[in-house]
């Protein structure tokens, strides 16, 4: 029997596992390890942060449900990888041996590359996190007593603005419901070179549609912008020009701000050697193997993908819901043939279908495939997505409570609309 580790509990992890289990049966061990007892629908975070959301309604045991579908789960997080030993380790644990290692860590958050920035020292909050969107939560109560100016955005080497994007136009919709949004001017600050950019190069009509609902909502913004300090109340920003020399300084002042961090490998992943780009990402192959250690296979944020294009500005490339989901039907059909004795050569589509909740309506992006040139790309905004993501947050929860990946109709609507996992 194969023992498989899988190194997280998120949205790759635990999808990772119960697709494991439905694919491999009794044919496998599958034990996830997690950083905490808990699973968290992490796209609900910004929902949270102003009070439409509290914990309980986001997160769910994790041990409890895996259990259900005979898979392990220790609580703690893996802190080394022997790749040539084959063994994992958390904390003073002995060593765990593997014969396939599934590295679905996310991502650790490098607050510390921007000065002052992070709610943990800093001067700014972040949904990056259940319990940070609680914090934010927590100060956003305090806030609104005494409401003054926000700035929300993404800084330099992000790669996920999508939920910054969701934040402003979520506390847009909550103060006007509130009758306080008089009272708060707005700055979007981000590295992207325009709006709606979105570390993807634009999604169809992205760039428009997103200023449109800018302006609408009397939000300004700073792109192709270096966030250089934070002070408390006060924001350091660098606009650069399209060469990225800096061309104006801004202090923008506030009173309530969330700036979402670039992104970086976590310590016992970055820390293997051959595994990780600079950057402490995994580097695989086009069937999201390790480049250097066959046994292991990576999904979700911790892979390394190269930029979409060169930016005046430094960003990355998001990894949306779908395409997580693509890698991880790519690894569990390889390592199923692979057991096999089949030749281990599936490829994911990488298709990216993002839906963004703006408060009282949304936008749906989708690109096939999510790096370009793409045969489908498009952008929608209505209400209707606004009701989409509230749906595909309880359908999604749904699914790690019942120990499925992909059920038989949501594959089905997928393939009609053109929409694949796999290549």
């Amino acid at each position: 029997m194969k023992r498989i580790v899988v190194m997280g509990a998120g949205i790759a992890g635990m999808s990772a596992a119960y697709e494991l289990r439905n694919k491999l049966g009794s044919k496998a061990e599958i034990s996830v390890f997690g950083d905490g007892p808990r699973f968290s629908f992490t796209p609900s975070n910004p929902w949270l942060a102003v009070g439409w959301r509290d914990a309980e309604q986001i997160t769910l045991d994790a041990g409890e449900h895996l259990t259900k579908k005979n898979i392990r789960f220790v609580p703690e997080r893996i802190t080394e990888i022997d790749p040539v030993a084959k063994t994992v380790r958390a904390g003073q644990a002995e060593p765990y041996a593997y014969d396939y290692l599934l590295i679905c860590t996310g991502p650790r958050l490098a607050f510390e590359e921007v000065p002052g920035t992070g709610p943990h020292g800093g001067h700014t909050h972040s949904v990056c996190t259940t319990p940070h969107a609680t914090e934010a939560w927590a100060h956003y109560q305090e806030f609104l007593k005494n409401p003054g100016p926000i700035v929300v955005g993404a800084v330099q080497g992000a790669s996920c603005f999508g939920p910054a994007y969701e934040f402003i136009m979520i506390l847009d919709a909550d103060l006007r419901k509130r009758k306080l949004r008089d009272k708060v001017p707005m700055t979007f600050v981000s590295s992207e070179p325009y709006i709606g950019h979105m570390g993807l190069g634009g999604v169809g009509d992205s760039k428009g549609l997103m200023e449109s609902e800018m302006r609408q909502r009397h939000i300004k913004w700073i792109v192709n912008a270096k966030v250089t300090g934070v002070e408390p109340g006060m924001m350091q920003v660098s606009e650069c020009d399209d060469s990225g020399a800096e061309k104006k300084t801004h202090d923008v002042p506030f009173a309530f701000s969330m700036m979402l961090p670039a992104f970086k490998g976590v310590d016992a992943v970055a820390a293997v050697e051959g595994l990780c780009n600079p950057r402490g990402f995994v580097l695989t192959d086009k069937h999201m193997r390790s480049v250097k250690y066959p046994e292991i296979f990576s999904a979700g944020v911790c892979v390394a993908i190269p930029p979409v294009e060169a930016t005046p500005v430094a960003t990355g490339a998001p990894k949306t819901g779908f395409m997580i989901e693509s890698m991880v039907t790519t690894i569990v059909e390889n390592i199923d043939a692979e057991i096999a004795g089949k030749p281990a050569t599936f490829e994911g589509t990488w298709n990216a279908v993002c839906l963004a909740d703006m408060g009282d309506t949304g936008a749906a992006f989708v690109a096939l495939p999510q790096i370009p040139p793409r045969n489908v790309t498009w952008t929608k905004i209505g209400k209707w997505v606004h009701y989409a993501k509230i749906a595909f947050e309880k359908y999604f929860l749904y699914k790690m409570r019942n120990g499925t990946s992909e059920p038989v109709y949501e594959k089905h609507i997928m393939s009609l609309l053109g929409i694949e996992r796999l290549k």
